[in-house]
């Protein structure tokens, strides 16, 4: 392989050889024929002069491009589609006469276009509920796994390490569900003309309207698509372009809020993306173990979010019937888009699904911090037993106040024993380490991972394994 040409990193180390095949000159330009050979078959039956020899030449040849011909035509005649046309008619000679009857330039264009846009929505539909079965087993294994919250990356509540991955599953889901309603309302461009005004195949079919209509949905039927775009200039319209962007950017969306909590939980040393044993984290400090699949994630979701943009100016400044400022902007934006979905979404199913959870790491994080979440109960205890809540509720705002200057010297969380040693709390006293039980400052979290997944989960991408919590202490 040549090595002296700029390579797309898309291609030549991330995506999956799915995602770079649908995007593939091979792939490109044979569905241009199978288009070609869509239209001549279409045609054939309503009543055109064109034979079953030069549909069985056309059928034949599909697969088997010549590139360089194309080449030297496209040079001489500076339109690709032109170009593949006369190539494929030096191939087969007997069909020569009727490759591309009627049409224009984005027929074969446009709509394979959207044929590639349908099979990678396809192919990321099945990474993201793979994701999504990855997540909803780790949000099972850990549900009952009590954690210190965060809001402003400060510490709260507890939650539980499965509530957290539920978090991060449901945005996934809202994916899917905006991902398959693309899919399923995804249109043909069909067989409209040069300027959508279908002219040309009225021309061809002398005048009969039926005729021309027939074509249209009878081209779609043969490519697989039972929608056709009801109106369209010479182009359908990029606003679906920008949607589908728009659906990709999602999942980055998605993907990238999920890879940066994991990236802030593996500082904290409480969850580990997989590190392989000979992997190296840093080429000047041996010792390190960077979060690099989650900071691959992160990078390329960028990119991909910010294409959204770019299909929205695409859009808006298509003139009238069309422009070809839209082509070359094209031909970069919508294959690096899903490339890069497929990328990230590979990565997200690897990391979740080798996640390293450190119970006893998350643990002394969390007793260290409980004390503060139990005075509540404390308190209440307190009142119970007669106490003025008032005056508890200012004991311990003192005392809290001192045992967070402690900590912030180096020293340990020492509230409990100040409590202890307060008279005020006296009715408390012997009952402070039944108060300080994680478990019992988790809520719901537990019944709202089971309650999510049997409710929501397993109706869009079925059942899911659970996992016992003495399988990940012990």
């Amino acid at each position: 392989m040549s090595k002296d040409r700029y390579e797309n990193p898309l291609v030549a180390r991330y995506a999956s050889k799915e995602m770079s095949f649908i995007w593939s000159p091979q792939k490109k330009f044979s569905t241009w024929r199978k288009l070609w050979l869509a239209l001549a078959k279409g045609e054939q039956e309503l009543d055109m002069p064109i034979t079953d020899e030069q549909l069985k030449d056309m059928e034949d040849n599909l697969e088997n491009i010549d590139f360089d011909l194309a080449a030297k035509y496209e040079r001489e005649l500076r339109h690709d589609v032109m170009a593949h046309v006369h190539a494929w008619g030096d191939q087969i000679p007997s069909a020569k006469p009727i490759i591309h009857l009627g049409a224009t330039s984005c027929y074969v264009g446009d709509n394979t276009d959207l044929i590639q846009i349908r099979e990678s929505l396809e192919l990321v539909e099945k990474k993201v509920v793979k994701l999504i079965n990855v997540l909803a087993k780790q949000a099972k294994k850990y549900k009952d796994l009590p954690t210190l919250g965060f809001t402003h990356f400060q510490p709260a509540q507890l939650t539980t390490v499965g509530k957290r991955c539920t978090l991060w599953l449901q945005d996934f889901l809202i994916d899917l569900e905006e991902l398959r309603h693309r899919i399923d309302t995804l249109p043909f461009r069909g067989v409209k003309g040069t300027t959508g005004t279908q002219a040309s195949f009225l021309e061809l079919f002398e005048g009969d309207h039926e005729k021309v209509k027939t074509l249209n949905v009878r081209v779609a039927e043969l490519m697989n698509f039972e929608k056709v775009i009801p109106v369209s200039g010479q182009t359908y319209t990029r606003k679906i372009d920008y949607l589908v962007l728009s659906q990709l950017s999602a999942i980055a969306q998605s993907t990238a809020k999920m890879a940066g909590d994991i990236r802030l939980l593996s500082n904290l040393q409480e969850i580990e993306e997989p590190f392989e044993s000979k992997q190296i984290g840093s080429s000047a400090m041996p010792y390190k173990r960077n979060p690099m699949r989650s900071e691959r994630i992160c990078s390329i979701a960028r990119y991909v979010m910010s294409l959204t943009e770019n299909g929205a100016h695409t859009h808006a400044n298509q003139w009238f019937e069309r422009t070809l400022d839209d082509s070359a902007n094209r031909r970069l934006s919508l294959p690096e888009a899903f490339l890069g979905v497929d990328v990230i979404l590979t990565l997200a199913t690897n990391v979740i699904d080798g996640m390293a959870v450190w119970p006893h790491v998350i643990n002394k994080r969390v007793m260290t911090y409980l004390p503060f979440m139990a005075t509540e109960n404390i308190i209440m205890v307190c009142v119970k037993a007669g106490g003025d809540r008032q005056d508890l509720h200012e004991a311990v705002r003192i005392h809290s106040v001192a045992a967070a200057q402690v900590m912030k010297e180096g020293g340990e969380n020492d509230l409990l024993e100040r409590i202890a040693g307060d008279d005020i709390f006296a009715a408390v006293k012997d009952k402070l380490d039944t108060l300080t039980n994680p478990s019992d400052y988790i809520g719901r979290a537990s019944h709202q991972v089971d309650e999510f997944i049997d409710d929501v989960v397993i109706a869009e991408v079925g059942e899911v394994e659970e996992v016992k919590m003495d399988d990940i202490i012990n």
